[in-house]
């Protein structure tokens, strides 16, 4: 399955399989998303801001949808639990888009040259179905992708490793044949655990070294 190289002392080692595909995930390589680009417009005070996102409206609270639970349950419960504030509350549901403000710099090109290369596409993404169909109409560049797994439609969110191996099976291709990008750590451990090739993306500008080194732009 891969290939063996010599080193300058003479000892043989594995190097990676050529790509066949490359798998991106979406909030925070394609697109910048963060919470508080919709609560700075809600909250003024910052002190009561960073205590909202910390306690009320959080990323992992958030992910709960990602990982397939209603908008309705979640949000019910906690207007429940946080009376005073739910409207703040409601917006989260109404005005998500405003969580994501644009796309990741640069990251939007180097998709575009791997797709002019004919180089297989593909995205997992933790992502609440809700979300997700909200979401998927206002990037076009999504449209260069073959196909796309969804932590809120398929009820498993990364880095649960059922969900790259459920990955692997509808790609069709190999887990060490297909370089994963991520922007977090425990997506980037995981995957690398099941074989995957893997990317830990802080910049575009990384990804684009990564990516000539490998040949694929």
């Amino acid at each position: 399955m891969s290939r063996l190289d010599e080193n300058a002392g003479g000892h043989t080692a594995l190097s990676p399989r050529p790509v066949e595909a490359v798998v991106f995930d979406i909030g925070r390589v394609i697109v910048e998303w963060d919470l508080r680009h919709l609560f700075d417009r809600l909250i003024a005070d910052p002190a009561e801001r960073d205590w909202f996102l910390a306690t009320v409206v959080t990323e992992e609270w958030h992910f709960q949808h990602d990982a397939g639970r209603p908008l309705d349950d979640m949000v019910a419960e906690r207007v429940a639990d946080f009376p005073a504030y739910a409207e703040h509350i409601r917006s989260y549901r109404t005005r998500f888009l405003e969580t994501i403000p644009g796309p990741v710099s640069g990251t939007t090109e180097l998709i575009e040259r791997l797709a002019k290369r004919a180089m297989p596409l593909y995205a997992i993404t933790n992502f609440g179905a809700e979300f997700w169909r909200q979401f998927r109409p206002t990037l076009s560049v999504l449209n260069l992708f073959r196909d796309i797994v969804v932590s809120g439609d398929e009820l498993l969110a990364k880095p649960d490793p059922r969900i790259f191996e459920l990955a692997a099976r509808r790609f069709g291709h190999a887990p060490d044949a297909m370089l994963f990008i991520d922007d977090n750590a425990a997506n980037i451990a995981a995957a690398a655990a099941l074989g995957w090739q893997v990317h830990h993306f802080t910049n575009a500008a990384g990804l684009a070294v990564d990516l000539e080194a490998r040949a694929l732009i």
